[in-house]
């Protein structure tokens, strides 16, 4: 007979920035400025990333489409890729993540996507720390999640390879 599994994770709601610690509004404020960086001229959905690393610095990170669609790269990944190179090894404390929705709204908060869910994931694994992930629009509700790896559960990993 089967028994049942479930999965649950706890985040943290706030009603908007202004409710959120000075460092904690100050990371979402510079993923929200970043935003105009981005190069969406396809979707018009511009989303930011930025990072506070273990050492103190700040990395960020947008999202760059191109026509040949699954080309482009999204923020998260941008992020990660730069903190890596940049810094290698070193751990990423907290990321925010904010979007400018050149067609719409941008007052409620977005999630990554499965593919930055992973990468997200391997970054973690990689330098063995949790990834505080700060999550919101230019105005709005903010998430807060601990961990990255919680927004993937049964998860693949380096260890399905061995």
């Amino acid at each position: 007979m089967p028994h049942k599994n479930t999965y649950h994770f706890e985040f943290e709601v706030y009603d908007g920035i202004e409710n959120l610690t000075e460092e904690d509004a100050w990371l979402l404020q510079e993923a929200r400025e970043v935003t105009e960086h981005a190069y969406a001229p396809y979707s018009n959905f511009q989303v930011g990333a930025a990072a506070r690393l273990m050492n103190g610095e700040i990395v960020a990170g947008t999202n760059q489409e191109n026509a040949s669609f699954p080309v482009g790269l999204c923020a998260e990944r941008v992020l990660l890729a730069t903190a890596a190179s940049v810094f290698p090894k070193v751990p990423i404390h907290t990321m925010a993540i904010s979007y400018h929705n050149n067609n719409g709204e941008s007052n409620h908060p977005i999630s990554p996507c499965g593919v930055c869910r992973q990468s997200l994931l391997e970054y973690e694994q990689r330098v063995k720390l949790p990834i505080r992930l700060i999550l919101g629009g230019l105005e709005g509700k903010v998430y807060v999640i601990p961990q990255a790896s919680m927004l993937l559960p049964l998860s693949f990993t380096s260890e399905d390879l061995v």
